[in-house]
């Protein structure tokens, strides 16, 4: 059976306009691949409600699995959750137990809590909520969509504790061979051997250190027996590597 797949869409435009540098994508595909979710697709879009709800509606269709970064916090321009309730023609108001949530989180350290944060406990009608151990504000869940903060250190707690309670599949193993020669010069070798192992991902990645061409050979599956066979065979064709 094959694995579940994924779509990652980051919202926000202080990652199209080059003021935040993107990381959360880069997280959550290293722990998908942990817990065999075959990730298909990154897209980043602006914080604009349209054009929000057209990707959630595309790109829910074409996977099994949404993962959304970005735009539930405290502030007018934070609109996913809207959105995103609007892409599954479901209403959206302040929820009790999301509200208490955040109740109890300022309560604890003596923090006003606001009109403005709670805004945070606005959540689509039949969405499951997804816990935020950092910020006490939470993400949520609503068909195969998870919706979670962009904030990296938030955004990381909130997919540790989401992940165990998604079906997964087979995890994607890899080894990698590293060869000081540029990757023209193995390119013919290396596609007769990607010929020769069908069920693995053989992959060049081009490198230069100290004025030197080098290319790391990477090799995946999630076929543990496919994975080493094909291993050797790129030790053994290319002996001078690493």
């Amino acid at each position: 059976m094959p694995n579940p797949t994924a779509a990652i869409l980051i919202i926000g435009d202080e990652i199209l306009t080059g003021r935040t540098r993107e990381g959360n994508a880069h997280h959550l595909a290293g722990e998908l691949v942990k817990v065999g979710i075959d990730l298909r697709q990154i897209r980043v879009i602006s914080d604009d409600h349209a054009t929000i709800v057209a990707a959630v509606r595309a790109l829910s269709a074409e996977h099994d699995h949404l993962f959304t970064s970005g735009g539930i916090g405290p502030t007018h321009d934070d609109i996913t959750a809207d959105a995103v309730a609007a892409a599954f023609g479901q209403s959206i108001s302040v929820r009790e137990d999301a509200r208490a949530l955040l109740a109890a989180h300022y309560a604890a350290r003596g923090v006003e809590f606001t009109e403005a944060r709670l805004r945070m406990a606005r959540i689509p009608e039949g969405a499951a909520l997804i816990d935020n151990p950092v910020s006490g504000a939470p993400g949520f869940s609503i068909g195969t969509c998870h919706v979670m903060a962009g904030v990296p250190n938030i955004f990381q707690a909130m997919v540790a504790g989401l992940l165990p309670r998604l079906a997964g599949g087979a995890p994607l193993l890899s080894r990698t061979w590293q060869l000081m020669l540029a990757e023209a010069a193995i390119a013919d070798d290396l596609r007769a051997l990607a010929k020769a192992h069908p069920a693995v991902s053989l992959g060049s990645y081009p490198f230069v250190t100290d004025g030197n061409y080098g290319t790391n050979l990477v090799a995946r599956s999630t076929d543990p027996a496919a994975l080493e066979a094909a291993y050797a065979a790129l030790q053994a064709a290319f002996p001078e590597g690493q």
